[in-house]
């Protein structure tokens, strides 16, 4: 029977021109939410609550954890916008004068440890806890900072920001995949999103402290603000275990009464509660019908560890899987070739390219880009899941285009003469400042969005890795090519950076799918190869067995019978 907190619209009720049959929420209701199913009984949609700010505002408890998850991204974010000001310190340079190229490599190395840890993490994400995981990624990164933070010679800067990688990577696929496997499909976007508000708020609050410790004498100067990146890693590893466990993977383990109880508490309903309402029977039931479908599709663990990992990584290759895996791996290759993190390295550099001298004006216009990047994250959490992914990579990604080639055009026509053409500097900042919020709005927060969305629960961990190591892999080149690049040719930088945001338009109307406000376990259907469809027959059959549309008829028949 439906729960008396439930009305319902039956089919001679409903709007013709919809073939859904609303379950729309009363005033009397204790929990919100709406479910819709087509009169066949198997297609359907389902939401907690609203989209955007009011959905945020509905569920504060899920909002709390995910937030707190995406403390991760703050480790990332921190180390990026303080190796920026760390690089142009007083004491560091007459310490260890570096040229171009090692000044790149000190800096990309970073990214190289974090593309070991991105594939580590792919390999133990499904295997033990969410939360031990994310722990054991903060020792590790703490370990590297603190080995920078005391650090007697630039070897030993450099091992430590390897070392501190491994753990920021691991923790870049840890903390999103948890934040994906803990929100209702109405705002998980914005609940994603948030891993790239916390680095973008990690790189202000990185900049802005070395910024401020510039002029200390002595060693202090630097090693204060490398220091501070142990407070999030500290916070973030002992704090994790109060968070409740995913419970998707709780079910992919075989506890579903552990999952229920934890996805009661992520949805706001007492166990008791959670046992009769239809929502979250629903998507316990989605649940465990991927978890079967493991168990069917994947051979069986006859012990052999390799074999047995090697077989699973070769399934995101798999024709079934192989446009998911492109669309995760390149929507961080466009994230990095957009040239954000070469100005968020590189933002002094850039400046002084764009013909502003003098150090602190070179800072203070860098560390502008970081706030201007904070502020533009704001509407992108609010409203990514009402205006759709898809839609604000195509918008974001040609204002990225746009304001490059602008930026290459002036830097080409007026570079070297900046003295006599001061509008033309200041319209090139302009386009700086514009890329920034495209970036902020747009592919920043959606690259963390999508690799998380598209892959089933089998594959989930190991095509968030993936994802992440693309993201490594290319920041690393990025950080490796950027100063050499722009001492041959600040224009020829722009313009590269330009060229790959219009392959990422072309990219966004052409291959991706829009999965704002569908739930994970309902995005195979957004994916039409021939291989594909026999999954979701499969997975149709599954949710058959396992009663799901049963519910749903008994659903539609309790409609039938109020409206009567």
């Amino acid at each position: 029977m439906l729960p008396d907190d439930y009305t319902v619209t039956t089919s001679a009720e409903a709007d013709a021109s919809s073939p859904l049959l609303p379950i729309p929420p009363s005033s009397a209701r204790l929990h919100g939410g709406t479910l819709s199913v087509h009169p066949d009984g198997e297609h359907y949609s389902y939401a907690y609550g609203p989209t955007g700010l009011a959905g945020l505002c509905a569920n504060t408890y899920t909002l709390r954890c995910a937030m707190f998850a995406s403390i991760g991204g703050l480790t990332f974010g921190y180390d990026q916008g303080v190796i920026a000001n760390v690089l142009v310190m007083k004491d560091f340079r007459t310490r260890w004068p570096v040229g171009p190229w090692e000044l790149g490599l000190m800096t990309a190395v970073l990214e190289l440890g974090c593309l070991f840890g991105v594939l580590g993490t792919g390999v133990f994400a499904d295997r033990i806890s969410r939360r031990t995981s994310i722990a054991s990624a903060c020792a590790v990164f703490c370990a590297g900072s603190a080995l920078q933070t005391l650090a007697r010679s630039l070897s030993q800067i450099t091992g430590g920001r390897a070392i501190g990688g491994i753990g920021v990577g691991a923790l870049s696929t840890l903390s999103p995949l948890y934040m994906a496997e803990i929100s209702p499909p109405e705002v998980r976007g914005s609940l994603l999103a948030l891993e790239q508000f916390s680095i973008v708020l990690g790189c202000v609050l990185g900049f802005w402290t070395g910024f401020l410790t510039r002029n200390i004498t002595g060693s202090l100067s630097w090693r204060i603000p490398l220091g501070l990146q142990l407070v999030p890693g500290i916070l973030l590893g002992l704090g994790v275990f109060a968070l409740p466990d995913s419970p998707r993977l709780l079910v992919l383990h075989g506890k579903r009464e552990a999952a229920l109880a934890s996805l009661a508490k992520l949805r706001l309903r007492s166990l008791a509660e959670a046992r009769t309402d239809p929502l979250v029977q629903i998507e316990l039931m989605e649940m465990e019908a991927e978890a079967v479908m493991l168990q069917r599709s994947t051979p069986i663990n006859d012990g052999r560890f390799m074999r047995n990992e090697a077989l699973a990584w070769a399934r995101l290759f798999d024709r079934r899987y192989i446009d998911r895996t492109l669309i995760g791996t390149m929507v961080m290759f466009f994230q990095q070739w957009s040239g954000i993190n070469a100005l968020l390295y590189y933002g002094p550099l850039l400046m002084r390219s764009l013909g502003f001298d003098g150090s602190t004006v070179n800072l203070i216009m860098a560390g502008g880009v970081n706030i201007v990047q904070f502020l533009a994250v704001l509407p992108a959490i609010l409203y990514i899941d009402t205006w759709g992914g898809r839609h604000l990579l195509r918008i974001g990604s040609v204002a990225m285009a746009v304001s490059h080639l602008l930026i290459a055009l002036l830097v080409f026509e007026f570079g070297g003469q900046w003295g006599d053409h001061a509008a033309a500097a200041w319209v090139a900042v302009s386009c700086v400042y514009a890329f920034t919020v495209a970036y902020g709005t747009s592919i920043g927060p959606i690259g963390w969005v999508l690799p998380n969305e598209v892959f089933p629960l089998s594959m989930r961990g190991k095509g968030a890795a993936l994802s992440a190591a693309s993201n490594w892999l290319n920041n690393f080149f990025i950080g490796l090519v950027t100063p050499p690049l722009l001492e041959s040719s600040p224009a020829l930088t722009f313009g590269v950076f330009g060229s790959a945001c219009f392959l990422a338009y072309l990219w966004a109307t052409y291959v991706v799918p829009e999965t704002a406000n569908i739930p994970l376990e309902a995005i195979d259907e957004l994916f039409r190869s021939p291989a594909t469809q026999d999954d979701i027959l499969m997975k149709k059959q599954v949710e058959r067995e396992l009663g799901l549309y049963d519910l749903m008829h008994g659903l539609t028949e309790d409609s039938s019978g109020e409206s009567e």
